[in-house]
């Protein structure tokens, strides 16, 4: 397949990156937006059928069970959406011939490398949610069919739940905020993720091979924060509008117990993408501020 899409069957639109890739992938054709209504990526069984029914000429898949801590007491629903799903929606794909694109995670590492995470570096999941999402990458993997997977870190935005929106309540709302500062990784804002996805996605359509540059790409912002830092970062923006804001302390990973270990090292090279397609985000703190002046009133 080369150049536009007519079909594309996008997963996940009520998530954050799903929610922003509804517009950014419309210039490359129809978009067939399929909530859990649709297409419940939980009722694996069902998946090849609705996808024959909607029969697209491109899948992409930014669905997600992302409850990292609920994952612990339910792996059986975070391995169905994150692994199984996936892999039934690249088997559709093979059957009918056409490209998938798979959004992935940090997860999948464990944190122990003193230097960001290339693709070639070996993953080493801590938890249920890190582990079904590399069973994910590895199921689309095995389907055959071209595949982009995208591996995403630390993503935020202005709908649905995440940390800045979280941060910036708890910041009105209490006298002091308590942020680990020894959990390290590239914040990035789902709406640059979905245009960049947008953009990789077609200049690889645009090639004759897409099996020859499948695989796995990292895709977040430059740079390299703490939780805490970012969570400095946001107040910092909000006390030029706001009154009295919460007082920022840090505190270690040990005093922010979680069912879930997290990788205290998340940050992803992104250089392969920049090679193979031209696209590279820019720093985590210019996203951030391009990020929060579309919060400002007018």
């Amino acid at each position: 397949m080369r150049g536009v899409c007519v079909r594309i069957l996008l997963t996940g639109v009520n998530g954050q990156v799903g929610w922003e890739l509804q517009r950014t992938l419309a210039p490359l054709g129809e978009v067939i937006a399929a909530g859990r209504d649709r297409l419940d990526l939980a009722d694996t069984a069902s998946i090849r059928r609705r996808v024959e029914a909607i029969a697209p000429d491109l899948i992409v898949n930014p669905a997600a069970y992302t409850a990292v801590d609920k994952a612990e007491s339910e792996p059986d629903l975070a391995h169905a959406i994150n692994a199984t799903a996936p892999g039934e929606l690249a088997q559709a794909a093979a059957a009918r011939g056409i490209p998938l694109v798979h959004f992935s995670t940090d997860y999948v590492f464990d944190g122990k490398k003193s230097g960001a995470y290339t693709e070639a570096d070996m993953p080493n999941p801590l938890g249920v949610y890190g582990a079904s999402k590399l069973a994910g990458e590895q199921a689309v993997a095995r389907a055959g069919t071209p595949h982009l997977i995208l591996r995403t870190s630390w993503v935020y935005g202005l709908r649905g739940r995440n940390f800045l929106l979280t941060m910036q309540r708890l910041a009105r709302e209490r006298d002091t905020l308590a942020v680990v500062d020894d959990q390290f990784g590239a914040p990035t804002w789902s709406r640059l993720i979905a245009e960049a996805a947008a953009l990789v996605v077609a200049r690889w359509l645009d090639r004759a091979d897409q099996i020859a540059c499948s695989g796995v790409y990292h895709l977040s912002c430059g740079g390299r924060t703490s939780w805490h830092d970012f969570t400095a970062a946001i107040l910092a923006h909000l006390a030029a509008t706001d009154g009295k804001l919460a007082r920022l302390t840090a505190i270690p990973s040990s005093g922010y117990p979680t069912p879930a270990v997290r990788p205290p090292n998340s940050q992803l090279d992104c250089g392969k993408l920049a090679d193979t397609f031209g696209v590279r985000l820019p720093d985590w703190q210019h996203a951030l501020t391009l990020c929060l002046e579309q919060s400002l009133p007018p």
